[in-house]
């Protein structure tokens, strides 16, 4: 019998969601929705001179994985820089596609094992990710014109 979709950890995670207010004065904004699911999530940054993030805002309308995907980028993404983030999230692709065995060092990524065999939920996992890479991408668009 294979492994519940939503285990508690999961539901645990989802409920967690840190950086749920949106930034009032964000240098970089994205609203990215899954074509997939449907679930949405709209993410403000700040960034420093360095390319470093500062501040997080989420707004997030998704299921408990991609509010538990959420929660674990939240929890680690201050202090990274755009690339790190792109990175995690590709060691976090590779490992729900199978070609990878870990999910990546980020504590609680372990937890969102149990979505490898439901191709179907990856989008809304990856989606948190993808909308704080947009909006860093924002935020650099921004500083060249500025």
């Amino acid at each position: 019998m294979s492994e519940p979709l939503y285990t508690r950890d999961i539901l645990r995670l989802a409920v967690s969601i840190p950086h749920q207010q949106r930034l009032s004065d964000p240098d970089g904004t994205a609203d990215l929705r899954s074509r997939t699911c449907g679930s949405s999530v709209s993410a403000d940054v700040t960034v420093d001179e360095s390319g470093v993030l500062q501040s997080l805002g989420f707004a997030i309308n998704a299921c408990a994985l991609g509010q538990a995907s959420a929660a674990i980028l939240g929890a680690q993404a201050i202090g990274k820089s755009s690339g790190e983030i792109e990175q995690t999230r590709s060691g976090l692709l590779a490992f729900l596609e199978g070609s990878a065995e870990t999910p990546g060092d980020w504590p609680d990524m372990d937890k969102l094992s149990a979505a490898r065999d439901h191709k179907g939920r990856h989008p809304a996992i990856l989606l948190p990710y993808d909308a704080v890479i947009a909006a860093f991408a924002d935020a650099a668009t921004k500083q060249k014109a500025g």
